[in-house]
């Protein structure tokens, strides 16, 4: 809604496309479903965290995929970037129990970018993501890329 999950996820988007050799796609939440995750080799999830939680739309595309993927998607590689506004712990926590679920292999630690919004003001306003978090999603995308690309993962 603010922009600053997009903004990661089209660094990450980027630095996958580096790799050569894989197909990358960005999906919104609102758009993907249970056939996208069974058609990728790996993922690199990206939301915002809203109200200490996994925002409401990408809960419910977990929702909507979870019980159609389970079993499906075992050892299969992801990472994971949160967008909060001071923490984003809960959210990471409440992802990460989803992939376990999935059994999915998380291939680098979860990144957590903090906005630093805590009046209503700022949590609505745009937001604009530095470059070195914007640096840390494209690494990010490109490392799952290029180890899809590679058979690491």
């Amino acid at each position: 809604m603010t922009g600053g999950s997009e903004a990661l996820a089209k660094a990450a988007h980027a630095g996958a496309r580096r790799a050569q050799g894989v197909h990358v796609q960005m999906l919104n939440a609102a758009e993907a479903g249970p056939e996208h995750m069974l058609a990728a080799d790996g993922y690199l999830f990206a939301f915002p965290e809203n109200l200490a939680a996994i925002s409401g739309g990408m809960k419910s595309f977990f929702d909507r995929c979870y019980y159609p993927c389970l079993d499906a998607l075992n050892s299969r590689p992801y990472a994971m970037i949160v967008c909060a506004g001071s923490d984003g712990r809960n959210a990471v926590a409440q992802a990460e129990r989803i992939a376990t679920g999935w059994r999915l292999r998380q291939i680098a630690p979860s990144v957590i970018v903090c906005t630093q919004a805590q009046t209503q003001e700022a949590i609505l306003a745009p937001k604009t993501i530095d470059l070195a978090h914007l640096s840390t999603a494209a690494e990010l995308g490109e490392q799952i890329a290029t180890g899809l690309q590679m058979g690491i993962y």
